[in-house]
């Protein structure tokens, strides 16, 4: 048997042979490269001469392609083919081989590769030879990119913005998918500026579409994720850019994010935080809209739902001590949340509607509503502003908001855990606060509260020494 470099070397020879005798390079014979490379002794031994004939090829495949793209041409489909295999042959190569990588940059495997694809994404011919071939060259692309900024770099400057653009919009999942991948693998902390030039946020703002589309790809998920949620700037710039419909697939990202716990850097954890504070301001900016709800026979109003995001992802940061104290201290955001609850609270009395409190053995008339689960919210988010913090203890004094949320505390369909989390704002209002422990003393004594209130809150309030005290029950 053959040693690998031999080996490599007559395969290699056979398929170079084609330019010699003036025929057409065959796919079988590129296919035999192709296994070549899937193992490691033969990508290690891959040489410049070896990418050279792979280049002969492919620019040969992208002048055939170029003069016969527009026509339904038969002979077409073997350029295309063989373009297909001859970048599965270099998306081998590069496998942990950075040396490889270096090899096929330098030969300018990457412009002849993406000139022609860019030719596949314009084209009309839209047979599965051209979207295989599609497919297989962004594939090479992102493999070819992967962990080598010169060749990241090199792609980014050929490639930024329109074929990203082309990518992320077309029509193939595949295409779109692989798109994503390149357009992740080549994002760079230096590239991140380019989006903020005007004209090419709107690859940004595709990538948001795309996501609205295919909320299963991973890819366009982590270009959210680990890239713009990095810079707020951006985000803030996107946001205002965007659909109402797109801006929710936004918010459900950035919550995804939120919610995974995972251990954060200096650097991410203060991105973060100037993003929180910039939800904070969307919500008070934008909060009246979810009253269209209470109306509207549409439950999905696409401002309304906005908002109810912008709520879950401001309770979900405020349940996390790292963005707690900036959220608590964010000019407006607690006056904002107690008179959207007041106008809410009113709404539900003054109609049937979502807002009015329900209680059904059916669990509510409708928990797909997107409004269900609003006002437990909206007093979550309360609970956690004023939780050990003195100025929005007394802040919510100040607003009269106490009796406000005792007449919250009741069961609600619409809104479950509402009676549970009224019961944590009230701890959290009257910790080490004896201002607010006199309020809900008061109501007892004065009569404007139920007893039984207070009862299904677990508290109630004792006498001693002519003074009121509030008082846990534990419940048998």
């Amino acid at each position: 048997m053959a040693a690998p470099r031999e080996h490599l070397t007559t395969v290699c020879g056979d398929l170079e042979g084609w330019e010699i005798n003036g025929g057409e390079p065959g796919v079988d014979m590129m296919r035999r490269v192709t296994e070549l490379f899937r193992e490691a002794e033969y990508r290690d031994i891959a040489d410049e001469k070896t990418f050279s004939v792979l280049l002969k090829i492919l620019s040969r495949a992208s002048h055939e392609v170029l003069n016969k793209g527009a026509e339904l041409d038969p002979s077409l489909e073997h350029w295309l083919d063989l373009s297909a295999e001859c970048f599965r042959c270099l998306r081998n190569a590069c496998v942990q081989c950075a040396r490889n990588q270096n090899t096929i940059r330098d030969v300018g495997l990457i412009e002849e590769t993406l000139s022609l694809i860019k030719m596949f994404s314009s084209s009309s011919n839209c047979s599965e030879s051209c979207l295989v071939a599609f497919r297989c060259g962004l594939q090479f692309l992102g493999n070819v990119a992967g962990g080598n900024q010169g060749s990241q770099n090199r792609i980014w400057n050929h490639a930024f913005p329109q074929l990203f653009l082309s990518c992320l919009s077309h029509e193939d999942e595949k295409v779109a998918t692989y798109g994503s991948m390149v357009l992740f693998t080549c994002m760079g902390e230096d590239k991140m500026a380019d989006f903020m030039v005007p004209a090419n946020l709107r690859v940004a703002v595709s990538v948001i579409t795309a996501s609205s589309k295919r909320p299963y790809v991973d890819w366009l998920y982590l270009i959210v994720t680990d890239r713009f949620l990095r810079y707020p700037e951006l985000l803030k710039q996107i946001y205002a850019s965007v659909s109402h419909s797109d801006r929710v697939v936004l918010l459900e990202m950035i919550m995804s994010k939120v919610s995974d716990k995972s251990p954060l850097s200096a650097e991410e954890l203060a991105s973060l935080q100037e993003v929180a504070e910039f939800l904070s301001e969307c919500f008070q900016n934008q909060c009246g809209a979810v009253l269209k709800l209470a109306s509207s026979r549409d439950c999905d109003e696409p401002e309304a739902v906005v908002v109810v995001r912008l709520l879950d992802i401001l309770c979900e940061m405020t349940s996390d001590s790292e963005h707690l104290t900036c959220l608590q201290s964010c000019s407006g955001l607690l006056d904002t949340v107690l008179d959207t609850l007041r106008l809410t609270h009113l709404a539900g009395k003054q109609s049937k509607n979502i807002f009015t409190s329900s209680h059904t053995a059916s669990l509510g008339s409708d928990l797909t509503h997107a409004a269900v689960g609003f006002k437990a919210h909206l007093i979550r988010l309360i609970a956690n502003l004023c939780y050990r913090n003195k100025e929005n203890q007394d802040k919510i004094y100040q607003l009269d908001g106490i009796p406000l949320i005792l007449d919250n505390c009741s069961i609600d369909d619409n809104n479950p855990f509402l009676n549970q989390w009224a019961v944590y704002t009230i701890r959290n209002l009257t910790e080490h606060n004896e201002r607010n422990q006199g309020v809900i003393a008061n109501l007892e004594r004065q009569g404007l509260a139920d007893p039984s209130v207070l009862e299904r809150m677990g508290l109630a309030v004792e006498e001693r020494d002519n003074k009121l005290f509030l008082r846990s029950v534990k419940k048998m």
